[in-house]
């Protein structure tokens, strides 16, 4: 991402020179010359930076009324002033009314880009800062584990991550759809540059366009800015795309069309430059088909589709994504983190996940807080599957315990076998000769016992990729 630094001055030859040392270290510089140029250029989009002087001449206003124009509209801006007749009550004054720093001229080339550099470093440090308070705590935070699938998964993020296009992210929910659109931000020529991710279930109907092309300033009330621009020059993410209102569709696919907007209550078309990513859990063809969305925004969002599978069809990472989860809640929580046992593991692979990432969390932290035993300790498998719900405690497993031994001897080893067999096929993912190197059976012989016991490996979820 190239950053834009707006540099105001009345002397040509001072904007040149500043413009010069910036383009030479790969900024972008636009120019103005007095105030009216520039809260022109900031109205129609704010740049990283804005370098101004104190002393304006041929200007309605001076250096420091300008700057508080321009706090007073755009809060979040951040400007540097420089002066040739700088006073240390001036400098006081300007930082007081919100400039990050003041520079008195002449000034020496590395000391204003080490000046400009701080101050673009502080207002990215500050922007992820607002991200991580308005995003719900998770514990994962990448793309763990080796399963094939998920190998697949990341060589596709690396192809398309460095491109530019617009990707639709699908899978169940708790898949980490977000995690995805993450990572194809990371890979990006963008990843300097701001991923911004909408909630679109959060948006009202009343409030939804305010949300996304933001508010033109009017008496008394500042400048609200959206976040489409709010994105410019990174990515933003439209989180459960489907959920958006069918009144924002139509705006989005005009946007999408001219890369443009206006903001509610702007005359003005404001262009941008944002990479767009949406990830949905529903088969949007089947949307459009109900009517429920924009035809036209499914086709210019599903330029690269990207499909994340459910934690079931990679039961393979389950241990190592157990372990990344744990260590992360056990650090959030000030708690040492717990070891599973091989019996617990065994029930955590064969479990279906229904909710995926988020119940393998909610499963974690339910172990870490309430699983008997020290800290030294495994977690046994007992204590698993009460997390997991699969239990209520001895009562419910002694009774099928007795509803076995009630049987014939035959038929009571023939339902434990069916049973074992079922669990560590689905543990494995239907793979069979992982199944049969664990229970310590040839492949064909297992395959044998599946017949006779009357187990179809066709109907035991599968992992994708064996």
């Amino acid at each position: 991402m190239v950053h834009e630094i707006l540099i105001v001055d009345d002397e040509a030859d001072i904007r040149t020179q500043i413009a010069g040392i910036l383009e030479d270290v790969g900024y972008r510089a636009r120019q103005a010359a007095n105030s009216s140029e520039a809260l022109e250029v900031v109205a129609g989009r704010q740049p990283a930076l804005v370098v101004l002087d104190v002393w304006l001449g041929n200007s309605e206003l001076d250096g420091l009324e300008t700057l508080a124009a321009i706090r007073r509209d755009y809060p979040d801006q951040q400007v540097v002033m420089i002066s040739g007749h700088a006073t240390f009550d001036m400098a006081v004054s300007a930082t007081k009314m919100g400039a990050y720093d003041f520079i008195s001229k002449p000034f020496k080339a590395d000391v204003l880009l080490h000046t400009v550099e701080r101050a673009i470093r502080e207002m990215r440090l500050r922007q992820e800062n607002q991200e991580l308070r308005t995003q719900a705590p998770v514990a994962l935070d990448e793309l763990v584990g080796n399963a094939p699938c998920m190998v697949q998964l990341r060589q596709l993020i690396d192809k398309v991550g460095p491109s530019d296009s617009r990707v639709l992210v699908t899978g169940p929910s708790g898949v980490g759809k977000s995690l995805v659109a993450r990572a194809l931000h990371r890979a990006s020529t963008r990843a300097s540059s701001r991923v911004v991710i909408l909630n679109c279930a959060s948006l009202d109907r009343e409030g939804g366009e305010e949300t996304l092309f933001g508010v033109e300033a009017a008496a008394g009330r500042p400048r609200h800015i959206g976040v489409i621009e709010q994105a410019h020059g990174g990515t933003l993410v439209f989180d459960e795309v489907t959920d958006l209102a069918a009144e924002a569709q139509v705006r989005v696919v005009g946007f999408l069309h001219e890369n443009r907007f206006r903001r509610v209550n702007g005359r003005k078309s404001i262009d941008t430059d944002v990479r767009i990513i949406a990830t949905t859990r529903r088969d949007l063809m089947a949307e459009v088909s109900a009517g429920r969305f924009h035809e036209e925004l499914f086709y210019r969002l599903n330029v690269v589709p990207i499909e994340v599978p459910a934690l079931y069809a990679r039961r393979a990472d389950i241990a190592a994504l157990t372990g990344h989860v744990m260590q992360r809640i056990a650090a959030q929580k000030g708690r040492p983190p717990r070891a599973i046992g091989a019996d617990g593991m065994a029930a955590m692979e064969a479990h279906g996940w229904p909710g995926n990432m988020w119940e393998l969390a909610a499963v974690v932290e339910r172990l870490l807080l309430t699983a008997p035993g020290s800290t030294e300790e495994p977690i046994d498998g007992e204590s698993v599957s009460k997390a997991l719900g699969q239990t209520d405690g001895d009562g419910r497993r002694w009774d099928r315990a007795m509803e076995v031994l009630n049987r014939p001897l035959r038929e009571a080893r023939e339902a434990f076998e069916r049973e074992y067999l079922v669990f560590h096929l689905t543990r494995f993912g239907g793979n069979i000769s992982r199944t049969a190197e664990f229970v310590g059976m040839d492949r064909a012989a297992l395959h044998r016992k599946l017949k006779i016991l009357g187990v179809a490996t066709s109907g035991v979820p599968q992992d994708l990729g064996n």
